[in-house]
């Protein structure tokens, strides 16, 4: 009997340390319990979540200071969850490769904006004169 008693006991204790944690709803003293995250990390992402919940991993890392990718995957491993969800690598680099072709997009119009000032710029800068001497130059 007290071998039973003994064994559920053991058997909850296992059940609450895997338990996960979701980084949305946790509380200092929940974070603090996942292993790699001390009092530091725990007030920044508590910090971070006043200014709204985390939609993903990707969103997670990129607005908490000091974890990447490999600390994510540690504290996903240790129980830490985003909205429910485990750390995956593919997610993350399929939002990482959406946010980079965002970011090629913007640099392209950047550079086409870029050449039209310039090309405004060189018709603001040549003297409205010019094209009338050129023309009454070849007629002469």
């Amino acid at each position: 009997m007290f071998k039973k008693i003994l064994l559920i006991i053991t058997m909850l204790y296992a059940a609450a340390a895997f338990a996960a944690v979701d980084v949305n709803k946790a509380t200092a003293a929940e974070l603090d319990g996942i292993k790699g995250i001390g009092p530091g990390i725990s007030t920044r992402i508590l910090d971070e979540r006043k200014n709204g919940n985390f939609k993903d991993w990707s969103d997670f890392i990129a607005r908490v200071g000091g974890v990447g990718e490999k600390t994510a995957a540690k504290f996903s491993a240790e129980g830490l969850t985003v909205n429910g969800k485990k750390f995956s690598q593919t997610a993350a680099a399929r939002s990482d490769a959406k946010n980079a072709k965002g970011d090629k997009v913007e640099k392209a119009t950047g550079k086409k904006a870029d050449k039209d000032a310039k090309t405004a710029t060189a018709a603001a800068t040549t003297p409205a004169s010019a094209p009338a001497a050129a023309a009454s130059a070849t007629k002469k």
